[in-house]
């Protein structure tokens, strides 16, 4: 691939010798900053954390001022930035699109175009503005697909790999495979936009009535409530598939070039009605067009990992992108593609390319040696902020806060796990911050997966959200194949896998028969509010050198119970991003029906706390006649 473009250095050096790199996500979708330091992970957070505004796309100064402080220097010492895009080539591609729908682009047109010559055609000059005009090195651009594949290859424990990139749009691509070797990453082959897997995804995701870019992981928990009844049709008339895996999708029945909605009248009538609107009851027919979108994106997915088998003869593969955050569809590359390993960016959406933007300006531009890690180099990806115990103590005491203070680690994971066997559900804030979408502990809302109730009850009163949706469990590493169908870690929550079948309960005929939500009703194993209906969890295994924290609250709860599995959700209001700091905890905890709090070694039981302003209002729009 082409050479990436860069900005050189103003004083004219060209610093070649690279120490410490940001890489830098903003203005699409969950921007992000993440620093490397001699090719090493330090630092990596999203904006939206920082702001609390749901995918926060504007720059990320927050993230960037967090990264720099945690490094402890400033922009001054900063040796390269790089960018995950390369904004040309994107609004090359944004006005051959316009152009070639002419007149019914121009109001999409008319909105984009503003935000390009106002901002997005000039990158280093915002860089510049985001660093407070005290960085004067060089600012490189990479493709996009090149930051996720950097994502992927060179965190992972692999000397070598095939990788597959797969997303909405990039600049132009939208899915592209090749290999990683070593220090060097090589891009062979692309689908281009406007046929792209992730936005036929998101067209599904608009047409059953959730929010593009943030309502997919919906449609993948819709899906087991419905039957792919829809599948054929979508291959009949969306899709040209190919045994490759490579496709075409039929541009009559989408909208996404010219306007600013997913779908057309023609894929309305397709499927026999317009758009759900997302303040309407769930119906059968929504968790059937969330089961057909689902299988034919399983089965893309599988075929390009067939096709990229056999083309590399690789044994492992690295996976990015959005669509890589469908952890249905990686379950089933793991049990059903020909690669022996897979590992997967924890932060496989925008967020991600900002670490793989900096590791690809350390790796690939300045020819750096890789070493890899084990199990990987992400660090379990807890790599944003964490808060010392005295400036928590020194907050609970300014809201007058009720807590106890706990000197030893095994005391205070043996009166959590007692809590957790009581039923009680407790919020668990601890160490540094996860990069990516998923909360792997440290922002964490815990709960008891025996109890029957807890998956109502978590999402009714804690998370105000749909009853369907499921929740992943946290289990002992050692023990994960005691309780679920797969033979290795799972540690970043992106596979899919069932439920061992001695978990499992004989159900009867009635049960197996019913439809739609009245699944729900049907306890079907010993672990039942991580059991979804189809049988299946989004597992995270919890290594004990990575977490030692939670992985001591889960053995605590082993040795009382008997059970190594917990439920574990993400640690936030609803419509909110996953907490950050101790006052983004504390106020979700008094915000909703949270019984416990735990901010590193202070723990905090709601009975004991004083009314939160504002909190019985919040909670009281939510509850239910």
């Amino acid at each position: 691939m082409a050479t990436p473009a860069c900005r050189l250095n103003k004083q004219g050096d060209d610093r070649l010798t690279i120490k410490k790199i940001l890489g830098i996500s903003a203005f699409y979708h969950d921007s992000a900053a993440a620093l490397v330091a001699d090719g090493k992970i330090t630092a990596a957070a999203q904006e939206e954390r920082f702001t609390r505004v749901k995918h926060d796309f504007n720059f990320p100064v927050n993230a960037v001022d967090w990264c720099l402080e945690h490094a402890g220097i400033t922009a001054q010492e900063l040796d390269a930035v790089v960018f995950y895009e390369k904004p040309l080539l994107k609004f090359e591609r944004i006005l051959e699109t316009y152009l070639a729908y002419v007149p019914r682009g121009l109001k999409s047109f008319m909105k984009a175009i503003p935000l390009w010559v106002g901002q997005k055609l000039f990158i280093p000059r915002e860089i510049d503005k985001g660093l407070g005009d005290q960085y004067q090195g060089p600012i490189y651009f990479t493709t996009h697909h090149q930051a996720h594949a950097a994502s992927a290859f060179f965190p992972s424990p692999f000397e070598e790999a095939a990788i597959i990139t797969l997303d909405g749009v990039g600049e132009w691509s939208t899915t592209t495979w090749g290999t990683g070797q070593n220090n060097r990453i090589e891009l062979k082959q692309d689908i281009r936009f406007p046929h792209s897997l992730g936005l036929l995804y998101s067209a599904f995701t608009y047409y059953t009535g959730f929010r593009v870019n943030s309502g997919e992981y919906k449609v993948m928990g819709l899906a087991p409530y419905g039957e792919p009844k829809y599948a054929e049709l979508i291959y009949d008339n969306l899709i040209d598939l190919k045994e490759d895996g490579s496709f075409w999708l039929d541009q009559r029945y989408f909208n996404y070039c010219q306007g600013l909605t997913m779908t057309s009248a023609r894929f309305h009538a397709l499927f026999g009605g317009p758009p759900r609107d997302p303040e309407s009851p769930l119906t059968q027919r929504a968790m059937d067009l969330a089961a057909s979108i689902q299988v034919v994106v399983e089965e893309i997915m599988l075929r390009i990992a067939r096709h990229v088998h056999r083309k590399t003869g690789q044994q492992n593969l690295c996976l990015a992108g959005g669509v890589a955050l469908n952890c249905v569809g990686n379950g089933k590359l793991l049990r059903e593609s020909p690669f022996e390993n897979i590992w997967i960016q924890p932060a496989a959406g925008d967020a991600g390319g900002a670490l793989g933007a900096a590791l690809f300006a350390w790796h690939q531009m300045m020819d750096h040696p890789r070493t890899t890690e084990l199990p990987d180099a992400q660090h379990g990806s807890y790599l944003g902020p964490r808060f010392d115990q005295r400036g928590i103590v020194q907050y609970l005491d300014t809201q007058s806060a009720k807590y106890t203070v706990f000197e030893d680690e095994e005391a205070l994971a043996n009166r959590l796990a007692a809590l957790l066997d009581e039923g009680k559900v407790i919020g668990h804030f601890q160490g540094p911050m996860e990069f990516g979408p998923r909360a792997l502990g440290a922002r964490s809302i815990l709960g008891d997966a025996r109890n029957g109730e807890t998956q109502t009850v978590m999402n009714l009163k804690i998370k105000f959200r749909e009853s369907f949706r499921p929740f992943a469990p946290s289990c002992l590493e050692e023990k994960i194949s005691d309780y679920f169908n797969i033979d290795r870690p799972s540690p970043y929550m992106l596979l899919v896998a069932q439920v061992a079948d001695d978990q499992l309960n004989s159900l009867s005929e009635e049960q197996l028969a019913k439809k739609g939500f009245e699944k729900l009703k049907t306890v079907r194993s010993d672990i039942p509010a991580i059991t979804h209906v189809d049988n299946s969890a989004r597992i995270q295994s919890v290594n004990r050198e990575t977490a030692p924290r939670y992985h001591s609250i889960i053995n605590a709860f082993y040795k009382r119970t008997g059970c190594g599995v917990i439920v574990n959700t993400s640690f936030n209001i609803r419509g909110e991003p996953i907490v950050c700091s101790p006052q983004d905890a504390y106020r979700c905890f008094m915000f909703t029906d949270m019984d416990a709090l735990v901010l590193e070694n202070c723990l905090c039981l709601k009975e004991e706390q004083p009314e939160m302003p504002g909190a019985e209002e919040y909670r009281a729009q939510f509850k239910l006649d």
